[in-house]
């Protein structure tokens, strides 16, 4: 059985609410007694899992110098999809995926995890050699959304992207030098969108990879968005396009 670690109120709350019955342990700092500490207690109890008081200092025995807010649970991995093809085959008609292209920051990708899962994507994606695995604190800053949005990691990026064309999938990738806006590209349909790191953006071969490359229109002084924000827009006005047709 497979465990791994989970920390603070969003990701452990999330983890009770979705699938209580994966947590094996629960462990709260005994010192905690206010308002938000009482409402996960109570969430916990009525989901059945049994929380754990202890010290302070065995928590941050476990997790380290991350911040886990007196929260610390046990789980098993949630069963997902371990394939592109596979989260294809359960997305109907319209699939909607996000790939990742260099990006290393855990709090980038559990921000955009959480982009992910509120704007409905069906994955998320990158390649093996050049990204951030799902780690605690991925997990904590998706607040949930790593276990509700499959995380796959793909052997190589033009390949996953070339076989997503293979299946009918639009590859749009993110760029600033590009010439199309991407809020006059048409993103509905079968869409991935694929995002560079900051600074050296995508790689040439995935950038051969995309159908189309799109940027963010920028008003201000500065050129570039964080990559995780970047990723919500382009998330949203996709969803908005989706919607409004």
């Amino acid at each position: 059985m497979s465990l791994k670690l989970l920390y603070g109120f969003h990701a452990v709350g999330a983890r009770l609410r979705v699938a209580p019955q994966s947590m094996r342990e629960l462990l709260v700092d005994a010192s905690r007694h206010d308002a938000r500490m009482r409402q996960l207690l109570l969430r916990a109890e009525q989901a059945g899992v049994q929380a754990q008081a202890v010290p302070g200092a065995r928590l941050d025995a476990l997790v380290g110098e991350r911040r886990h807010q007196g929260v610390v649970a046990r789980v098993e991995a949630l069963a997902q999809p371990t394939t592109l093809d596979a989260v294809l085959d359960g997305a109907g008609d319209a699939p909607l995926l996000l790939g990742l292209d260099g990006v290393t920051d855990p709090h980038n990708l559990g921000a955009m995890l959480r982009s992910a899962d509120a704007a409905g994507a069906h994955a998320v994606f990158a390649p093996k050699d050049r990204a951030v695995g799902l780690t605690p604190a991925a997990a904590k800053v998706a607040s949930g959304a790593a276990d509700t949005v499959p995380y796959l990691m793909v052997t190589n990026m033009a390949r996953a992207l070339a076989g997503l064309r293979e299946r009918g999938v639009r590859v749009v990738g993110a760029a600033g030098e590009a010439p199309a806006s991407v809020f006059r590209t048409d993103l509905r349909g079968p869409l991935a969108l694929v995002l560079g790191a900051e600074g050296s953006g995508l790689r040439r071969l995935v950038r051969e990879g995309c159908d189309e490359l799109v940027h963010i229109p920028m008003q201000g002084s500065v050129d570039s968005l964080n990559v995780s924000v970047a990723a919500g827009v382009c998330l949203f006005e996709a969803v908005r396009q989706r919607a409004a047709a």
